[in-house]
């Protein structure tokens, strides 16, 4: 299976958003143990495991975790990076608390708006030397 040759986490983003250029380097900068790998969902890596967990890629407004050979997504996807942040990051998972249809609905708002408020780029996020060791965007060999 191809799980079994990925790492245990992996975060799907859209490539072209800069808030969530923003969002991937915040993760790396508060993720000192290496934790969490990226790959942005307009990559072959990307848009396979939005297929194999039956994400809708056609308007993909979330951020996706996969952990564990499971997918979340929206404010649930966000607060699961955010417990496994280095400390005082992780406090951020307290709002794991708020029901998830009110954290969806703000998440939603913020995703619907983003490239307004934030922009869009017109080809993917190029990593930084640092952090393309993070990376993937096909599947390991």
């Amino acid at each position: 299976m191809i799980q079994n040759s990925l790492p245990e986490r992996i975060v799907i983003f859209d490539g072209v958003c800069n808030l969530c250029e923003f969002s991937v380097n915040f993760i790396y900068e508060r993720d000192l143990k290496g934790k969490f790998t990226f790959t942005p969902a307009q990559s072959p890596l990307g848009q396979m495991l939005l297929e194999k967990y039956h994400i809708h890629t056609d308007t993909l407004d979330t951020v996706v975790l996969i952990k564990h050979d499971r997918a979340y997504s929206r404010s649930t996807a966000a607060l699961k990076i955010a417990e496994e942040l280095d400390p005082p990051w992780n406090v951020l998972q307290v709002f794991s608390w708020v029901p998830r249809p009110i954290r969806d609905r703000i998440y939603d708002l913020i995703a619907r708006n983003r490239y307004e408020w934030f922009g869009k780029k017109e080809s993917c996020m190029i990593p930084t030397k640092e952090i393309k060791a993070r990376f993937l965007e096909e599947l390991p060999t």
